[in-house]
């Protein structure tokens, strides 16, 4: 029998999705260790092999079959934009992708007006000005905290993800669109959907029966 490999998004989601797994029978005990400097863990007796990746690789990971199936964030699909079969919501981690700014950006956005955004998400930003808005931006990539962007004058507003809006509102910003709700999500890699039908889709049944709900 060959190993059915997870990719898992390192942090939070990892812990929570071995958690939803453990619920279905699927544990990788050697996972726990937080002292571990190990990359791939394995099951055996299962026959299950996890490996945990920064989130905005695991699509690639299952899309040139490294992994068969990935468990990540639905913003870091939207942005990667990988050839994969989006499965299940888990959700987990909820949180929307925000267009951001200073009140003062308001009339701005509703004129469709020629402005600058900055973003961690360059791909989601311009999928939402320009396909959904139809509204001409230059768009920015920043790394850090996008939030500097309209405070210090380098863009009138932001793309980013938000959770409680805190920072935000520190920092003299609120929200002024919603792009789209976000959560964490499995992905399966195409060809081991056929290859592995029936073990893929056991675990995506079971997973469904103790996804928390809202």
């Amino acid at each position: 029998m060959r190993y059915i490999t997870f990719a898992l998004a390192k942090g939070r989601l990892a812990k929570n999705a071995l958690a939803l797994f453990e619920q279905i029978g699927i544990t990788c005990e050697e996972m726990k260790d937080e002292k571990t400097r190990k990359l791939i863990f394995v099951n055996e007796e299962l026959g299950f092999k996890f490996f945990l990746a920064k989130p905005t690789d695991v699509p690639t990971y299952v899309e040139y079959g490294a992994a068969d199936i990935g468990i990540v964030g639905k913003d870091t699909l939207l942005e990667e934009g990988r050839e994969l079969y989006e499965v299940l919501d888990l959700n987990m981690g909820k949180c929307r992708m925000c267009v951001a700014g200073p009140e003062s950006a308001k009339e701005k956005l509703k004129h469709h007006e020629l402005i600058r955004v900055a973003s961690k998400y360059p791909n989601i930003a311009k999928d939402y000005f320009y396909n959904q808005k139809n509204q001409t931006v230059e768009i920015i990539k920043l790394n850090g905290s996008v939030e500097l962007a309209p405070i210090v004058g380098l863009a009138e507003v932001i793309v980013d993800i938000v959770e409680t809006g805190a920072t935000l509102k520190e920092n003299g910003l609120g929200v002024l669109e919603e792009v789209c709700p976000l959560s964490a999500r499995m992905v399966v890699n195409q060809v081991s959907m056929k290859m592995e039908n029936e073990r893929i889709s056991k675990i995506i049944n079971d997973l469904r029966a103790v996804i928390p709900k809202d």
